[in-house]
């Protein structure tokens, strides 16, 4: 299970930081591209069960994803691509390169006030 995977990373990440911080996590956003073949629900499952009796275990992922990104050709215009339009916005053109996706990124932490 690719989730499980990134969950572990993310929880080991986390509780790094946690420690630099000396502070309880209580939020993480990550981001990540719209091909990057991530399922939200998983992601949260697999999470939450690694991190249980951790200083994560009440940590709430927050996740985001990223646009697909695209150039023109006609005017090296770089703009979020919709596939139902796939034109550029600012000349109408259809020839484009899809830029490579977002990465899985960890965002932010927030953590607790003590």
């Amino acid at each position: 299970m690719h989730e499980m995977m990134v969950a572990q990373n993310l929880l080991e990440k986390i509780s790094e930081e946690a420690t630099k911080q000396n502070a309880k996590p209580i939020s993480a956003k990550i981001s990540c591209g719209q091909l990057y073949a991530i399922n939200d629900e998983a992601l949260c499952f697999a999470f939450q069960a690694i991190a249980k009796g951790t200083t994560c275990e009440s940590v709430e992922l927050q996740i985001e994803h990223k646009p697909i990104q695209a150039r023109c050709k006609n005017c090296d215009l770089d703009f979020d691509i919709e596939f139902s339009q796939p034109a550029c916005p600012n000349c109408g053109g259809d020839n484009f390169e899809l830029l490579p996706d977002a990465p899985l990124m960890l965002e932010e932490i927030e953590f607790q006030e003590e």
